[in-house]
């Protein structure tokens, strides 16, 4: 069995902000899926996504982002999965807005979700961080990361959830290094 997280905060205060790209990344898989979120044995929504070749957990922990690695780690420990079948989609505001960039394993880089997981799993685990942008230098970062996207972000924010999502399909039926291949660097508008 594989894992797909999307870190996020849960509440509709949080609803489309930017720390909450994981969880509208994981809801464009299960609607692609054309499954839906359920409680689970731990504080998450999940959704079980049978396939033909593999079984596949979307998961949203809910015990905001500071916190997502108790949730992750109680999970992956339930259904026993293994640390190489897990994904997780996090933001990443050091990268300009729409673009990817996949790891097999690393540092949190400052990311409090990341972080929380590194310490329940250690930092052998792939990740998708997905760029939200920096917002202007003179703007708190926690403030930028809790804010909506804006209006005029509202298409790109669109193909980069899509992009996300397929860059998440691909390391399903292929990997982790597939997604380093197919979706690090270059123009994210040009990158398929």
């Amino acid at each position: 069995m594989k894992a797909i997280v999307g870190l996020g905060n849960p509440g509709p205060q949080y609803k489309g902000t930017r720390h909450n790209v994981g969880f509208d990344v994981v809801d464009e898989l299960a609607r692609r899926a054309s499954v839906s979120f359920e409680s689970a044995p731990a504080e998450a929504l999940v959704a079980k996504w049978r396939r033909a070749d593999e079984a596949v957990l979307l998961v949203k922990p809910l015990t905001f982002m500071n916190l997502s690695g108790q949730a992750v780690g109680e999970l992956s420990r339930y259904f026993k999965i293994d640390v190489a079948d897990l994904l997780i989609v996090v933001d990443e505001v050091h990268l300009p807005l729409g673009r990817l960039r996949a790891r097999t394993r690393g540092s949190a880089g400052g990311h409090n979700g990341l972080k929380s997981i590194i310490a329940h799993l250690g930092d052998e685990f792939s990740r998708v961080r997905v760029g939200v942008g920096r917002g202007g230098d003179q703007r708190n970062l926690a403030d930028h990361v809790l804010s909506r996207f804006e209006k005029d972000e509202g298409a790109e924010v669109a193909r980069m959830t899509a992009r996300a999502a397929d860059a998440a399909e691909m390391f399903i039926a292929s990997g982790i290094e597939a997604v380093m291949n197919a979706f690090n660097g270059g123009d994210p508008a040009t990158t398929e």
